[in-house]
């Protein structure tokens, strides 16, 4: 194929060419270096592959993918061939982009896409036409680090009503990562300055109480907002005017945030936010606009994905960076609580490696996740649950690895390496499981049983973990499944501890897990 035809489409011909100012493309003599990667896991390198991309995908939307793993530096649109390649200003960056959509796939336009590091350390583009990328590309960069509303996103003022309240009560459906205040808040001071937010978990659902400094920003961020994913396919915004006009908060801390307030307590044990960092989460940021460029971005779903995955995964200043694997867990019951039972109830949210319990403080404990996101998540989802009849905080911890013990050093078993586990329930990339996770509910999702077992056994081996099961029932296709209610979370928690990888006989190990249903 002539080299004209492989950029066929992709460049700009004129300075007012309709492809957003985001194209770079190779000249003449490039092309024929560019015609794609055909290695499959290369060397790392900062410059990504990109194929299988829909035809009509713009770069604005290929950008969006490496935003939340740090600066994107570069771009090139192969659109004969449906490819990209894209690159990243640092390798780290582009190791955990590839390495988190190894685990994710990612997905453009509802089709998934395939990434891979490419043969080239950086890409070489013509000139003349990557200085307006470059433009583009720091616009782009310079709206993801800060807070500020991208130009674009604000609804026309004549299209909005007064609103009645400036507090919006947003609800997350399929919430399969977790969404934290500062997410939250990310993506709303799109609209305006958000002044207070509380978050809480009601009906097994997280859900949020957010206050604007105005009701037209709540209106405009409602009508750009709901119904959006905040991650691809997932998380998806539910968001209503609430009946409050003003909420009162009370403590500065990872569930509820007055950014008026920065000298509020954290309360309960909890991190206090930096007072620094308070401060300039008060002030309100400035307005950046880059007349035209950044249009395409200001489509809520891409902005919001962009900034929840950096504060999820890349961390922000001041808010737990994605990358600390370990957790400290504190209100333990120490007279019943083993490395294993900790291992089992923090393995529904991630890999443990390790655990350690600490000698002097038996009532907490280390556990070392596979990784950031997953520490992330066992922290949103079992902080504030009771294990053992006492309610357990969960936080990031200082450390970043949970040291064993010295060889021949007796620790009286307080310490457990997991890492050779065959328990991991997400060691497979793509596995269906990172599509089950759920907060812990009363409802339990029991799979692998053998044929010989009864709805009466079951019954009576969850009742033996000291609680009361209030329902059951198979699943109608598939009798190796069942839901099961306890008659609360707590003695749901503790079924799942005591049973997840019981010996049914047959060589079948009971799968246990929290269900989103009630029966």
């Amino acid at each position: 194929r002539g080299s004209d035809e492989l950029l066929s489409g992709s460049v700009l011909n004129s300075p007012n060419s309709n492809m957003s100012s985001m194209v770079v493309t190779a000249n003449g003599n490039d092309n024929k270096k560019f015609k794609g990667d055909d290695k499959m896991d290369g060397a790392p390198s900062r410059v990504l592959h990109i194929r299988k991309l829909p035809g009509e995908v713009t770069e604005t939307e290929v950008i969006a993918l490496g935003l939340p793993f740090g600066k994107v530096t570069n771009i090139l649109m192969l659109k004969g061939k449906n490819q990209a390649f894209l690159e990243l200003a640092t390798e780290e960056a582009a190791i955990t982009m590839v390495n988190y959509y190894s685990a994710v796939t990612p997905h453009l336009r509802n089709q998934p896409i395939y990434i891979q590091y490419s043969n080239h350390k950086e890409l070489k583009t013509d000139n003349t036409l990557n200085q307006r990328a470059q433009a583009v590309l720091q616009a782009v960069t310079a709206v993801q680090a800060t807070n500020a509303p991208i130009s674009g996103t604000t609804v026309s003022e004549s299209a909005v009503t007064p609103a009645q309240s400036p507090v919006l009560r947003i609800i997350i459906d399929n919430m399969y990562y977790p969404v934290t205040l500062d997410v939250l808040h990310q993506i709303f001071s799109k609209f305006g300055a958000v002044l207070k937010i509380i978050t809480f978990t009601k009906n097994n659902q997280f859900q949020a109480l957010l206050q604007f400094g105005d009701p037209v920003n709540a209106q405009q961020a409602k009508q750009a907002l709901d119904g959006q994913n905040i991650y691809n396919a997932c998380c998806t915004l539910r968001i209503d005017f609430s009946k409050l006009v003003n909420l009162n908060v009370k403590y500065n801390n990872d569930k509820s945030r007055d950014y008026t307030r920065p000298d509020l307590p954290s309360g309960d044990g909890q991190p206090t936010l930096d007072p620094a960092i308070a401060a300039a989460f008060a002030k309100e940021t400035s307005l950046l606009a880059v007349p035209g460029a950044l249009s395409p971005l200001a489509i809520p779903n891409a902005a919001a994905a962009a900034a929840a995955a950096a504060a999820g995964r890349v961390g922000m200043p001041g808010v737990a960076a994605g990358g600390n694997t370990v957790l400290l867990v504190s209100n333990l019951n120490e007279e019943m609580v083993t490395p294993q039972s900790l291992f089992t109830l923090f393995g529904v949210y991630g890999d443990v490696q390790r655990v350690k319990i600490l000698y002097n403080k038996k009532d907490s404990a280390l556990i070392q996740m596979a990784d950031g996101n997953q520490s992330q998540l066992a922290m949103s989802h079992l902080n504030g649950q009771k294990m053992y009849g006492k309610i357990i905080r969960v936080t990031l911890s200082k450390h970043h690895t949970v040291q064993l013990p010295r060889e021949g050093l007796d620790d009286q078993g307080l310490t457990k390496d997991f890492g050779n586990s065959p328990l991991h329930r997400f060691k497979k990339p793509g596995s269906k499981n990172f599509q089950n996770i759920f907060p812990p509910s009363a409802t339990l999702h029991l799979s692998n049983i053998p044929p010989s077992v009864a709805e009466e056994d079951l019954r009576t081996l969850f009742a033996n973990t000291g609680g009361t099961v209030k329902a059951f029932k198979f699943f109608q296709r598939d009798h190796k499944m069942a839901l099961l209610q306890m008659s609360t979370v707590e003695e749901a928690i503790q079924a799942l501890i005591d049973l997840h990888n019981y010996n049914l006989g047959e060589s079948h190990h009971l799968r246990v897990s929290f269900s989103k249903s009630t029966i």
